[in-house]
């Protein structure tokens, strides 16, 4: 196992709007950007039409597809984000809306001529609505946790290729395994133990260096899709709020 006096590892950078700008614009790299992107987004799209909007997860799936079709890939959405207009994901889940919105009303304009076409399955609350503009709590909090996800993969990511293992191990004991699984928090005499450090004040100043690799992490993963500085200080206060009010 590497010891841990090996240097720090490379700071994350810092890409605003990035992966945004690269999936709305022709290019070689499109593509890969826009199914990055996707990747982060898609669970928070199907979750606020489920729990919010009330539609059977398939229906769910099927909207979200139709969507990814007929608006981002056909009508080229993405290239119409503005980060002056505000956060990109109310955008997303305004277009969605909207999208879904408008595909409620040709079904039940089809309804009342038959033959036209078949109908989706809507579920229980056929006529459910969100108030546009305002991304509902379900998708905000599926939303958190994607990015919190994506934080935390490029942690040990960078801990793997620095060969920094005993970083994301102390990290992982102490942070990640407590809060999100309930695991238990294990002293540092055993991180010790574990992972070859010299002195428990070692552990504890690994742990020190994995949180702000973790900060850093979090603040790259925002920034590719928040503006400048001042937003993306916002989208972080939104989603500290967010994971308060999930109890995570």
């Amino acid at each position: 196992m590497p010891g841990p006096s090996r240097g720090q590892p490379a700071r994350f950078p810092s890409t605003a709007w990035s992966l945004v700008a690269r999936a709305g614009h022709g290019g070689e790299s499109q593509r890969e950007a826009l199914g990055q992107l996707l990747a982060r987004y898609l669970p928070a799209l199907h979750a606020h039409l489920v729990y919010r909007r009330g539609f059977r997860p398939e229906t769910a799936d099927d909207f979200v597809q139709e969507f990814i079709a007929g608006k981002i890939v056909e009508k080229d959405l993405i290239a119409r984000a503005d980060q002056e207009l505000g956060k990109f994901r109310t955008f997303l889940l305004t277009a969605l809306d909207r999208f879904v919105s408008n595909q409620i009303r040709d079904q039940r304009a089809k309804k009342r001529s038959p033959g036209e076409g078949m109908l989706v399955s809507m579920g229980d609350r056929e006529d459910a609505v969100c108030e546009e503009g305002r991304p509902s709590d379900v998708f905000d909090v599926a939303w958190a946790r994607g990015v919190i996800t994506q934080a935390l993969d490029q942690v040990r990511r960078e801990c793997e290729t620095t060969d920094r293992s005993d970083l994301w191990g102390v990290f992982e004991c102490r942070v990640v395994g407590p809060t999100l699984e309930g695991a238990p928090q294990p002293g540092y005499r055993e991180l010790v133990d574990r992972f070859g450090f010299r002195s428990p004040t070692q552990a504890s100043n690994a742990l020190t260096t994995a949180k702000r690799m973790y900060a850093r992490a979090l603040r790259s993963v925002v920034a590719e899709y928040a503006g400048d500085s001042r937003q993306i200080e916002s989208e972080l206060e939104d989603l500290r709020k967010i994971l308060a009010r999930a109890g995570k």
